[in-house]
């Protein structure tokens, strides 16, 4: 029976959080350009939903991502046929989308890393906001094992998890990093038993999901810029992102919860 990408990413929402599950377990989710494509979408989705008001990132099976598969990919050309251009365009269409979409997603997004991630699907857990890993999982700069240079956004987000040194080291080695370690180098928020990992990841998006969700989106939006920009720039984005904020319902729900001393109901408006 032919899998669609229906099968192959499964989607659901539950309590105000879109679950987005790689769907490949025999494949180790390698993910394939229909995934990728169906994957950009949700999150676009997610962002225009506002019934969506977080997002939990997962997979089945042993691995969480273990890169790109390419076979079958539309558009590409290889061997002889191959023109300068062809792939410098296929990175930018196809695995710079993807982390771009998981950056710019208007939702707090969540990696809940079930197993092995290598390359992209590092890059994927990386770019999320928040990540939880299971025991068992690695996460793996697999590129230099291939001879190529990262991409998907790698040599750009981790130096800004890791430091510039650390970030050649795991990139010039390509060692295997267990989730352990992961944490104590930043990369990880939260490393829990295998058996926990759905329900830690759970629990903290339906946390997420019941916060002032406009404003989430515009801390999230002021951190990641934080890093590229300048002192003044900074502060002038923080300045509007307030100005912006304080019109929602949210923070007028949060100010006037403060004053009558209760716990705020936030409705993501």
């Amino acid at each position: 029976m032919t899998r669609t990408p229906e099968d192959e990413v499964l989607h659901r929402i539950d309590n105000g959080v879109a679950w987005i599950t790689l769907n490949r377990p025999e494949a180790m989710n390698a993910v394939t350009w229909d995934q990728r494509e169906r994957v950009i979408a949700l999150l676009a989705e997610a962002s225009a939903d506002p019934a969506v008001r977080a997002v939990v990132v997962t997979a089945t099976g042993k691995g969480f991502c273990a890169g790109a598969d390419l076979r079958g990919s539309p558009g590409g050309s290889s061997g002889g046929d191959r023109v300068a251009g062809d792939v410098a365009r296929m990175i930018r269409l196809g695995a710079q989308r993807l982390i771009t979409a998981v950056l710019d997603c208007e939702k707090p997004v969540l990696a809940a890393v079930n197993g092995t991630a290598a390359g992209i699907g590092a890059h994927l857990a990386l770019a999320c906001d928040l990540v939880i890993a299971a025991e068992p999982a690695r996460f793996i700069e697999v590129f230099v094992r291939r001879g190529l240079v990262p991409d998907g956004g790698g040599a750009y987000l981790l130096p800004r998890l890791v430091g510039p040194q650390k970030a050649k080291e795991l990139m010039f080695f390509g060692d295997a990093v267990p989730a352990v370690e992961a944490e104590r180098l930043g990369l990880v928020n939260r490393v829990v038993p295998a058996e926990e990992l759905e329900a830690t990841a759970r629990a903290w998006a339906e946390r997420l999901a019941q916060g002032p969700t406009r404003a989430l989106a515009m801390t999230k939006q002021l951190v990641n810029a934080s890093l590229d920009g300048d002192r003044a720039a900074a502060l002038a984005a923080e300045a509007t992102a307030q100005e912006i904020n304080m019109t929602t319902a949210d923070a007028n729900e949060g100010v006037a919860s403060f004053v009558e001393r209760r716990t705020p109901k936030y409705l993501g408006r």
